[in-house]
């Protein structure tokens, strides 16, 4: 009887071994292999099969979108929004005196005391554009794309460090290991480009971000969306050229071994995950032709290498725009740039000054560049970091601002968003928002709003549940769509 049962359970788990492996072939989980084939010769896979199968194909989202691609300009440490877009002549008139009692009634600070004097704006304002927007003399350049872009100052978030925060502001969540906002993106569009990866990420200032590679991370969704982080001078991605003494036909050989072996492994186990690494390989071997190309700036125009600053064949923020316009050109869906060097807990004017001359030319010319070309109108692009700065003063002297949840600024362009628009408003000292409050996940449903999704059913079952961007919150923003 025992010997019939262990054949029972043998034969039950062939059975469910084969309808593994054809619910595999069927729907895709597997079929990255089918591209790898064709890219090393084979004639056996159709383009039907590999549109329908290939993980970053494109996908339609809910309804018709305004927007298609996002760039992504993460100004990390968070930039005070009291010297560059929320002039508040009244701090600057109580300058040095002690904050009202009922304003810092139960405030949490990140580290001074809350009750440190008030600390006047550092920097003279204008009004620009016909638009008439207040931005700060520290930004010549966007200040003359005023009536191109949306300033929202009425953001808030819920942490009030570094890392949480640009994980919030990223994921969703404060949490370690949800999928990014790019991860989301390319889960739900796919991609337009068949060479580049369909999420890039940039890092420029003096250090990364403080919340690390989750800010580009895939979480529980396949590892196909992650975002690949490139380099901007060398190889763009770390081993993407072949060592010396393999050649081409060397590493076909290779590549048509690894892709045996690993659909008999994907067989045999129906992990999803050997998917994306056939298709990570397959991609690396495109890459080798696609990523030399993509990073040589100097095929760009002298006039559009000074709009920006970029310097081909120097690591900057100014390049790293550049090379944002040109993988949104290619069908990269979303771009991401990191520039840390915003924390300004001391040093504010110097550090501000710094920070500004490296980034305001850049991203004004970005806008201004995918306008010309025709290209911002489907471009979604995002400049800001993950929180403010407070009114009162810290560090040594009166040169510096803690971190700020409560308030903060940023400004969004292209893609379905009100051009010329300052939305949203503070109190007098820039301190908690008064009119228009945008939370993060507001913010996160208004973007994917503008990209065709109803952000309540972009979801994917993890844990037996499902999870969105979102989490359990978030209002499409109406007041800031065109």
């Amino acid at each position: 009887m025992s010997t019939q049962n262990a054949r029972l359970t043998k034969a039950q788990e062939t059975a469910q071994m084969a309808s593994r492996r054809w619910f595999l072939q069927q729907c895709g989980v597997g079929l990255g292999s089918i591209a790898l084939s064709q890219l090393l010769g084979s004639q056996h896979a159709t383009a039907a099969n590999i549109n329908s199968n290939n993980p970053l194909a494109t996908r339609k989202p809910h309804y018709p979108a305004r927007a298609k691609n996002v760039i992504f300009l993460f100004m990390a440490g968070a930039p005070s929004h009291l010297e560059l877009f929320d002039y508040k002549p009244q701090l600057e008139r109580f300058d040095g005196q002690l904050p009202p009692a009922e304003l810092i009634k139960d405030y949490r600070a990140a580290f001074i005391n809350p009750n440190s004097k008030l600390l006047g704006p550092k920097f003279k304002f204008q009004r620009h554009g016909q638009c008439g927007a207040e931005i700060s003399e520290l930004l010549p350049h966007l200040s003359r794309a005023a009536d191109d872009i949306t300033i929202v100052r009425s953001l808030v978030t819920d942490a009030f460090n570094h890392a949480p925060a640009q994980i919030l502001m990223n994921t969703g969540s404060s949490q370690f290991g949800r999928p990014s906002f790019g991860s989301w993106v390319t889960y739900g569009l796919g991609s337009e480009s068949e060479d580049l990866p369909g999420f890039i990420v940039f890092s420029s200032g003096d250090k990364g971000p403080s919340g690390g590679n989750s800010n580009w991370g895939s979480g529980f969704l396949p590892t196909v969306y992650q975002g690949v982080q490139f380099r901007s001078g060398g190889d763009p991605v770390l081993y993407l050229s072949n060592p010396a003494g393999i050649d081409r036909s060397m590493q076909q050989a290779t590549l048509r071994t690894l892709s045996t072996l690993n659909r008999i492994h994907e067989h045999e186990t129906g992990d999803p995950e050997i998917a994306t690494r056939i298709n990570s390989y397959e991609m690396a071997f495109r890459m080798q032709t696609s990523a030399p190309e993509l990073m040589d700036l100097s095929a760009e125009s002298a006039a559009t290498l000074k709009m920006y600053g970029a310097e081909p064949g120097k690591a900057s923020y100014a390049n790293n725009c550049l090379l944002a316009r040109r993988m949104v050109e290619r069908g990269v869906r979303f771009v991401q740039l990191f520039h840390e060097a915003w924390d300004q807990h001391g040093d504010l004017k110097n550090g501000l000054k710094r920070n500004c001359l490296a980034t305001d030319q850049a991203s004004a010319a970005l806008v201004m560049d995918l306008k010309q070309r025709g290209l911002l109108d489907e471009t979604l692009i995002i400049w800001g970091g993950e929180f403010g700065r407070t009114p009162m003063v810290q560090g040594g002297g009166d040169d510096g601002r803690d971190h700020h949840p409560n308030a903060f600024t940023m400004w969004l362009a292209g893609g379905g968003f009100k051009p010329g628009l300052t939305y949203g408003e503070t109190d007098d000292f820039g301190f908690n928002v008064v009119r228009d409050r945008v939370h993060v996940h507001d913010l996160h449903a208004t973007l994917l709003h503008l990209l065709g999704f109803d952000h309540l059913a972009l979801t994917y079952r993890f844990q037996g549940r499902d999870f969105r961007l979102t989490d359990v919150h978030g209002e499409v923003v109406e007041g800031l769509l065109a």
